[in-house]
Protein backbone atom coordinates (compact mmCIF):
# COMPACT_ATOMS: atom_id res chain seq x y z
CA UNK A 1 0.00 0.00 0.00
CA UNK A 2 1.52 3.30 -1.02
CA UNK A 3 1.64 6.33 1.22
CA UNK A 4 0.10 8.48 -1.52
CA UNK A 5 -3.23 6.74 -0.93
CA UNK A 6 -3.38 8.63 2.36
CA UNK A 7 -1.82 11.95 1.47
CA UNK A 8 1.33 13.50 0.08
CA UNK A 9 3.96 15.83 1.50
CA UNK A 10 5.84 13.76 4.06
CA UNK A 11 9.39 14.61 2.98
CA UNK A 12 12.09 15.49 5.46
CA UNK A 13 12.20 19.14 6.52
CA UNK A 14 14.68 21.19 4.46
CA UNK A 15 14.78 24.26 6.66
CA UNK A 16 12.48 26.27 4.41
CA UNK A 17 9.72 28.39 5.92
CA UNK A 18 6.86 26.34 7.32
CA UNK A 19 3.86 26.69 9.58
CA UNK A 20 4.27 25.27 13.08
CA UNK A 21 0.91 24.30 14.53
CA UNK A 22 0.43 23.50 18.22
CA UNK A 23 -2.75 22.57 20.10
CA UNK A 24 -4.60 25.58 21.48
CA UNK A 25 -5.55 23.70 24.65
CA UNK A 26 -3.74 20.90 26.45
CA UNK A 27 -5.60 19.63 29.51
CA UNK A 28 -3.86 16.98 31.63
CA UNK A 29 -5.01 15.69 35.01
CA UNK A 30 -7.43 13.57 37.00
CA UNK A 31 -11.02 13.45 35.73
CA UNK A 32 -10.39 16.16 33.13
CA UNK A 33 -12.62 14.47 30.56
CA UNK A 34 -15.36 16.56 32.19
CA UNK A 35 -13.63 19.64 30.75
CA UNK A 36 -14.57 18.61 27.20
CA UNK A 37 -17.66 20.88 26.95
CA UNK A 38 -15.65 23.86 28.21
CA UNK A 39 -12.86 23.18 25.69
CA UNK A 40 -15.37 22.93 22.85
CA UNK A 41 -17.04 26.17 23.92
CA UNK A 42 -13.70 27.95 23.88
CA UNK A 43 -12.61 26.52 20.53
CA UNK A 44 -15.85 27.45 18.74
CA UNK A 45 -15.45 24.88 15.96
CA UNK A 46 -19.12 24.24 15.17
CA UNK A 47 -21.97 22.12 16.44
CA UNK A 48 -21.62 18.75 14.64
CA UNK A 49 -19.07 16.24 15.92
CA UNK A 50 -17.86 12.79 14.89
CA UNK A 51 -16.23 10.75 17.64
CA UNK A 52 -13.82 8.14 16.27
CA UNK A 53 -13.19 5.38 18.75
CA UNK A 54 -12.99 1.58 19.14
CA UNK A 55 -15.15 -1.12 20.68
CA UNK A 56 -13.27 -1.15 23.98
CA UNK A 57 -12.47 2.55 24.23
CA UNK A 58 -16.09 3.42 23.54
CA UNK A 59 -16.98 1.99 26.93
CA UNK A 60 -13.85 3.39 28.58
CA UNK A 61 -14.36 7.03 27.60
CA UNK A 62 -16.34 7.68 24.41
CA UNK A 63 -19.75 6.98 25.91
CA UNK A 64 -18.97 9.38 28.76
CA UNK A 65 -17.91 12.02 26.24
CA UNK A 66 -21.18 11.58 24.34
CA UNK A 67 -23.14 12.05 27.56
CA UNK A 68 -21.25 15.29 28.29
CA UNK A 69 -22.12 16.69 24.85
CA UNK A 70 -25.70 15.47 24.62
CA UNK A 71 -28.22 18.24 24.04
CA UNK A 72 -25.64 20.83 23.03
CA UNK A 73 -24.00 19.22 20.02
CA UNK A 74 -24.98 16.84 17.26
CA UNK A 75 -22.74 13.83 17.94
CA UNK A 76 -22.15 10.67 15.91
CA UNK A 77 -19.84 7.78 16.81
CA UNK A 78 -17.69 5.85 14.35
CA UNK A 79 -16.02 2.60 15.42
CA UNK A 80 -12.69 2.48 13.61
CA UNK A 81 -11.17 -0.69 12.23
CA UNK A 82 -7.61 -1.29 11.04
CA UNK A 83 -5.61 1.62 9.62
CA UNK A 84 -5.71 0.56 6.00
CA UNK A 85 -7.06 2.05 2.79
CA UNK A 86 -10.58 0.77 3.40
CA UNK A 87 -10.61 1.77 7.07
CA UNK A 88 -9.45 5.32 6.32
CA UNK A 89 -11.99 5.61 3.50
CA UNK A 90 -14.89 4.55 5.74
CA UNK A 91 -13.81 6.90 8.52
CA UNK A 92 -13.52 9.72 5.99
CA UNK A 93 -17.00 9.04 4.64
CA UNK A 94 -18.40 9.12 8.18
CA UNK A 95 -16.66 12.46 8.77
CA UNK A 96 -18.10 14.19 5.72
CA UNK A 97 -20.30 17.11 6.72
CA UNK A 98 -19.28 17.35 10.39
CA UNK A 99 -17.49 20.36 11.85
CA UNK A 100 -15.11 18.61 14.23
CA UNK A 101 -13.52 15.21 14.88
CA UNK A 102 -12.67 13.75 18.28
CA UNK A 103 -10.35 10.76 18.51
CA UNK A 104 -10.86 8.76 21.71
CA UNK A 105 -8.61 5.75 22.13
CA UNK A 106 -5.10 4.43 21.78
CA UNK A 107 -2.53 4.91 19.04
CA UNK A 108 -4.55 3.31 16.24
CA UNK A 109 -7.60 5.47 16.96
CA UNK A 110 -5.67 8.72 17.35
CA UNK A 111 -3.69 8.07 14.16
CA UNK A 112 -6.86 7.24 12.21
CA UNK A 113 -8.41 10.52 13.37
CA UNK A 114 -5.24 12.41 12.44
CA UNK A 115 -5.21 11.05 8.91
CA UNK A 116 -8.91 11.76 8.32
CA UNK A 117 -8.44 15.23 9.80
CA UNK A 118 -5.56 15.87 7.41
CA UNK A 119 -7.33 14.48 4.35
CA UNK A 120 -10.57 16.45 4.96
CA UNK A 121 -8.89 19.52 6.48
CA UNK A 122 -11.06 19.30 9.57
CA UNK A 123 -9.94 20.11 13.14
CA UNK A 124 -9.73 17.31 15.69
CA UNK A 125 -9.34 16.83 19.41
CA UNK A 126 -7.11 14.08 20.80
CA UNK A 127 -8.39 12.20 23.86
CA UNK A 128 -5.94 9.34 24.55
CA UNK A 129 -6.96 6.38 26.67
CA UNK A 130 -3.40 5.03 26.83
CA UNK A 131 0.08 6.56 26.83
CA UNK A 132 1.88 4.03 24.66
CA UNK A 133 3.64 6.40 22.22
CA UNK A 134 4.29 10.06 21.43
CA UNK A 135 1.55 10.45 18.81
CA UNK A 136 -0.84 12.11 21.27
CA UNK A 137 0.01 15.59 20.02
CA UNK A 138 2.40 15.25 17.08
CA UNK A 139 1.87 16.00 13.40
CA UNK A 140 2.87 12.43 12.50
CA UNK A 141 0.80 9.27 12.11
CA UNK A 142 1.90 5.64 11.90
CA UNK A 143 0.42 3.60 9.06
CA UNK A 144 1.08 0.17 7.56
CA UNK A 145 2.92 0.26 4.24
CA UNK A 146 3.27 -3.34 3.12
CA UNK A 147 5.05 -5.04 6.00
CA UNK A 148 5.75 -2.92 9.04
CA UNK A 149 4.75 0.67 9.75
CA UNK A 150 5.82 4.07 8.46
CA UNK A 151 5.54 7.57 9.88
CA UNK A 152 3.74 10.09 7.67
CA UNK A 153 2.69 13.72 7.91
CA UNK A 154 -0.71 14.35 9.50
CA UNK A 155 -2.63 17.13 11.21
CA UNK A 156 -1.86 17.85 14.88
CA UNK A 157 -4.85 18.20 17.21
CA UNK A 158 -6.28 21.59 18.11
CA UNK A 159 -6.70 20.34 21.67
CA UNK A 160 -5.58 17.43 23.84
CA UNK A 161 -7.51 16.16 26.84
CA UNK A 162 -5.51 13.53 28.73
CA UNK A 163 -7.43 12.17 31.71
CA UNK A 164 -4.80 10.51 33.89
CA UNK A 165 -7.39 8.45 35.76
CA UNK A 166 -8.56 6.87 32.50
CA UNK A 167 -5.02 6.31 31.21
CA UNK A 168 -3.93 4.81 34.55
CA UNK A 169 -6.55 2.07 34.07
CA UNK A 170 -4.93 0.92 30.82
CA UNK A 171 -2.52 -2.06 30.98
CA UNK A 172 0.77 -0.92 32.50
CA UNK A 173 2.67 -2.45 29.59
CA UNK A 174 1.30 0.35 27.38
CA UNK A 175 2.60 3.04 29.72
CA UNK A 176 6.01 1.36 29.96
CA UNK A 177 6.11 1.20 26.17
CA UNK A 178 5.38 4.93 25.98
CA UNK A 179 8.26 5.56 28.38
CA UNK A 180 10.61 3.47 26.25
CA UNK A 181 9.54 5.38 23.15
CA UNK A 182 10.42 8.68 24.84
CA UNK A 183 13.71 7.44 26.28
CA UNK A 184 14.75 6.41 22.78
CA UNK A 185 14.78 10.13 21.92
CA UNK A 186 18.31 10.11 23.32
CA UNK A 187 19.67 8.18 20.35
CA UNK A 188 17.30 9.81 17.84
CA UNK A 189 18.83 13.22 18.49
CA UNK A 190 22.37 11.82 18.36
CA UNK A 191 21.56 10.44 14.91
CA UNK A 192 20.09 13.78 13.86
CA UNK A 193 23.25 15.59 14.94
CA UNK A 194 25.35 12.97 13.13
CA UNK A 195 23.39 13.50 9.90
CA UNK A 196 23.88 17.25 10.32
CA UNK A 197 27.65 16.87 10.69
CA UNK A 198 28.15 14.24 8.00
CA UNK A 199 25.62 15.31 5.36
CA UNK A 200 24.68 18.83 6.33
CA UNK A 201 21.07 17.87 7.09
CA UNK A 202 18.97 20.72 8.47
CA UNK A 203 18.66 20.61 12.25
CA UNK A 204 16.47 22.49 14.71
CA UNK A 205 18.32 23.10 17.94
CA UNK A 206 15.06 24.08 19.63
CA UNK A 207 13.35 20.81 18.68
CA UNK A 208 16.46 18.87 19.62
CA UNK A 209 16.61 20.48 23.08
CA UNK A 210 12.95 19.73 23.78
CA UNK A 211 13.36 16.12 22.67
CA UNK A 212 16.37 15.64 24.92
CA UNK A 213 14.55 17.23 27.85
CA UNK A 214 11.65 14.78 27.53
CA UNK A 215 13.97 11.78 27.63
CA UNK A 216 15.75 13.23 30.67
CA UNK A 217 12.41 13.72 32.44
CA UNK A 218 11.76 9.99 32.38
CA UNK A 219 15.29 8.76 33.03
CA UNK A 220 15.62 11.03 36.09
CA UNK A 221 12.22 9.96 37.42
CA UNK A 222 12.16 6.32 36.36
CA UNK A 223 11.63 5.12 39.93
CA UNK A 224 8.41 7.17 40.18
CA UNK A 225 6.76 5.41 37.24
CA UNK A 226 4.70 2.57 38.70
CA UNK A 227 1.49 0.71 37.76
CA UNK A 228 -1.89 2.34 38.44
CA UNK A 229 -0.35 5.64 39.51
CA UNK A 230 -2.09 8.72 38.05
CA UNK A 231 0.89 10.90 39.04
CA UNK A 232 3.19 8.67 37.00
CA UNK A 233 0.75 8.89 34.10
CA UNK A 234 0.79 12.68 34.40
CA UNK A 235 4.58 12.70 34.12
CA UNK A 236 4.62 10.37 31.12
CA UNK A 237 1.82 12.19 29.29
CA UNK A 238 3.60 15.53 29.71
CA UNK A 239 6.75 13.96 28.25
CA UNK A 240 4.78 12.50 25.34
CA UNK A 241 3.19 15.88 24.65
CA UNK A 242 6.59 17.60 24.69
CA UNK A 243 8.05 15.01 22.32
CA UNK A 244 5.15 15.47 19.92
CA UNK A 245 5.64 19.23 19.97
CA UNK A 246 9.34 18.76 19.16
CA UNK A 247 8.31 16.88 16.01
CA UNK A 248 5.91 19.67 15.06
CA UNK A 249 8.69 22.23 15.45
CA UNK A 250 11.09 20.12 13.38
CA UNK A 251 8.52 19.45 10.67
CA UNK A 252 9.43 15.75 10.77
CA UNK A 253 9.80 12.88 13.22
CA UNK A 254 13.57 13.42 13.36
CA UNK A 255 13.70 14.53 17.04
CA UNK A 256 12.15 11.23 18.11
CA UNK A 257 13.09 8.74 15.39
CA UNK A 258 16.57 7.58 14.46
CA UNK A 259 18.38 4.27 14.06
CA UNK A 260 16.44 2.75 16.96
CA UNK A 261 13.20 3.35 15.04
CA UNK A 262 14.64 2.05 11.76
CA UNK A 263 15.63 -1.06 13.70
CA UNK A 264 12.14 -1.18 15.25
CA UNK A 265 10.45 -1.05 11.85
CA UNK A 266 12.75 -3.84 10.64
CA UNK A 267 11.66 -5.99 13.58
CA UNK A 268 8.00 -5.23 12.80
CA UNK A 269 8.53 -6.45 9.26
CA UNK A 270 10.18 -9.67 10.40
CA UNK A 271 7.76 -10.50 13.24
CA UNK A 272 4.65 -8.29 12.88
CA UNK A 273 2.72 -7.68 16.08
CA UNK A 274 5.21 -9.46 18.33
CA UNK A 275 6.14 -6.40 20.39
CA UNK A 276 4.82 -2.92 21.10
CA UNK A 277 6.40 -0.09 19.12
CA UNK A 278 7.95 1.62 22.14
CA UNK A 279 9.27 -1.65 23.58
CA UNK A 280 11.35 -2.51 20.55
CA UNK A 281 12.55 1.07 20.12
CA UNK A 282 13.72 1.07 23.73
CA UNK A 283 15.75 -2.07 23.14
CA UNK A 284 17.08 -0.55 19.94
CA UNK A 285 18.11 2.58 21.80
CA UNK A 286 20.35 0.60 24.16
CA UNK A 287 22.27 -0.81 21.18
CA UNK A 288 22.41 2.46 19.25
CA UNK A 289 23.71 4.35 22.28
CA UNK A 290 26.51 1.77 22.50
CA UNK A 291 27.36 2.41 18.83
CA UNK A 292 27.42 6.16 19.54
CA UNK A 293 29.83 5.53 22.42
CA UNK A 294 27.35 6.91 24.96
CA UNK A 295 25.98 5.78 28.32
CA UNK A 296 23.96 2.79 27.16
CA UNK A 297 23.87 1.31 30.65
CA UNK A 298 21.86 4.29 31.91
CA UNK A 299 19.22 3.69 29.26
CA UNK A 300 19.18 -0.02 30.04
CA UNK A 301 18.79 0.59 33.79
CA UNK A 302 16.05 3.19 33.33
CA UNK A 303 14.04 0.80 31.17
CA UNK A 304 14.50 -1.98 33.74
CA UNK A 305 13.36 0.33 36.56
CA UNK A 306 10.23 1.31 34.64
CA UNK A 307 9.46 -2.30 33.75
CA UNK A 308 10.06 -2.11 29.99
CA UNK A 309 11.88 -5.01 28.32
CA UNK A 310 15.62 -4.75 27.68
CA UNK A 311 16.23 -8.12 25.99
CA UNK A 312 14.58 -9.90 23.04
CA UNK A 313 13.77 -12.93 25.20
CA UNK A 314 11.51 -10.80 27.43
CA UNK A 315 9.15 -10.18 24.50
CA UNK A 316 9.53 -13.63 22.94
CA UNK A 317 11.65 -12.64 19.95
CA UNK A 318 14.61 -14.87 19.02
CA UNK A 319 18.03 -13.24 19.11
CA UNK A 320 18.53 -14.25 15.48
CA UNK A 321 15.59 -12.02 14.47
CA UNK A 322 17.17 -9.06 16.25
CA UNK A 323 20.45 -9.68 14.42
CA UNK A 324 18.61 -9.82 11.10
CA UNK A 325 16.71 -6.62 11.93
CA UNK A 326 19.96 -4.82 12.76
CA UNK A 327 21.37 -5.78 9.36
CA UNK A 328 18.19 -4.74 7.55
CA UNK A 329 17.66 -1.47 9.40
CA UNK A 330 19.76 0.53 6.94
CA UNK A 331 17.21 -0.28 4.23
CA UNK A 332 14.37 1.32 6.22
CA UNK A 333 13.96 4.96 5.22
CA UNK A 334 17.36 5.09 3.48
CA UNK A 335 17.03 8.88 3.13
CA UNK A 336 17.30 9.19 6.93
CA UNK A 337 20.99 8.91 7.81
CA UNK A 338 21.80 7.36 11.19
CA UNK A 339 24.64 5.60 12.98
CA UNK A 340 23.51 2.25 11.63
CA UNK A 341 23.90 3.50 8.05
CA UNK A 342 27.65 3.70 8.56
CA UNK A 343 27.89 -0.06 8.23
CA UNK A 344 27.36 -2.99 10.58
CA UNK A 345 28.76 -6.49 10.10
CA UNK A 346 26.90 -9.63 11.12
CA UNK A 347 29.51 -10.29 13.81
CA UNK A 348 29.05 -6.78 15.21
CA UNK A 349 25.26 -7.24 15.20
CA UNK A 350 25.61 -10.47 17.16
CA UNK A 351 27.82 -8.68 19.69
CA UNK A 352 25.20 -5.95 20.09
CA UNK A 353 22.54 -8.53 20.93
CA UNK A 354 24.82 -10.18 23.48
CA UNK A 355 25.37 -6.75 25.00
CA UNK A 356 21.68 -6.59 25.91
CA UNK A 357 22.05 -9.51 28.30
CA UNK A 358 24.96 -8.02 30.26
Amino acid sequence: MSQEKYQSGSQESTGEMKWIVFPRDIVIGSNVLSELPHVLLELKQGSSILIITGEHTRAVAADAACALLKGTYSVEVFLAGPIDEDGIKKAGEAAEGVDLLIGIGGGRIIDTTKIVSYNLDKPFISIPTAASHDGIVSNRASIPLGQGNASIEAKPPIAVIADTCIIAEAPYRLLASGCADIISNYTAILDWELAHRVRGDHISRYALAISKMTAEMLVMNADLITPGNPEAVDLVVRALVSSGMAMSIAGSSRPASGAEHKFGHAVERLVPGKALHGEICGIGSIMMMYLHGGDWRSIQQSLKTIGAPVTPSEIGIPDSVIVEALLRAKDIRPERFTIIDMGLSEKAAEELVRLLYT
